[in-house]
């Protein structure tokens, strides 16, 4: 089964599944658009890469009331779910079925995302999709993504993997649904080192690099094109966030 096609299937009950699945839901995102470094009125343009159902651009949507979205996915039945989501959002949001590893374009964004997805590309791919990504920024831009680490051992790995059964069998979730996310996970995932990911990012040409959360295996990765003088003085940076 190719990824579009498994992604496509769990469409009914992804964004319910999501909630469920993940470590620290609410401090993932949270934390995610937290950070993102731009006044809260201001119009930015906003890439978001496998974006799926559209839940990590409605939660930058909650915050940015006048950005504009260009939703990417592979998955075409997960970007109908995202429509009729923002059916209501008038011209701000725009959906684009198509493949990221394939983007072109320079300088189009103030802020690319991405949740949950870059981890399916192998190694090579995602350090030339950082470069792309990069690329795609605005001289003072910034992308956030929200995705999953790879543990530096197997105990690690093991310790990661057994609290995810734990967290996502304390949540309510099906017998039925675990069985499906295992096999998406065992089928498709393909986790990098934090170490690499960080260093990835730093080759593309990012001048500032960081986790600014991690909660066992999930974290969010920041990174900033052209350093924080872009965005004005570190209280400035952060008034509109406290």
């Amino acid at each position: 089964m190719t990824i579009d096609k498994a992604f496509n299937d769990s469409t009914p009950t992804y964004d319910d599944w999501m909630r469920r699945a993940l470590l620290g839901y609410s401090d993932l995102f949270g934390n995610a658009v937290r950070v993102i470094p731009f006044e809260s009125n201001r119009a930015i343009r906003v890439l978001d890469l496998g974006a799926g159902t559209g839940s990590f651009a409605a939660h930058v949507a909650e915050v940015y009331p006048n950005a504009s979205f260009v939703l990417m996915d592979v998955a075409d039945k997960m970007l109908d779910a995202a429509r009729e989501r923002f059916k209501d959002q008038g011209e701000k949001f725009s959906f684009e079925v198509a493949d990221y590893r394939n983007l072109q374009g320079n300088g189009e964004y103030d802020l690319v995302i991405s949740s949950l997805s870059i981890h399916h590309l192998t190694d090579d791919e995602k350090a030339n999709l950082f470069k792309t990504v990069f690329r795609l920024l605005k001289p003072a831009g910034a992308f956030i993504n929200i995705d999953q680490i790879r543990g530096e051992t197997e105990t690690l790995r093991r310790l990661n993997w057994n609290r995810w059964l734990n967290h996502v069998q304390s949540s309510g979730a099906t017998d039925e649904q675990i069985k499906a996310s295992i096999d998406r996970r065992t089928t498709y995932d393909k986790d990098a080192l934090l170490a690499d990911q960080i260093n990835w990012l730093k080759q593309a040409g990012f001048s500032d690099v960081d986790v600014v959360y991690k909660n066992f295996f999930l974290g969010v990765f920041l990174a900033i094109k052209g350093g924080i003088s872009s965005f004005g003085s570190v209280s400035e940076y952060y008034k509109e966030k406290e």
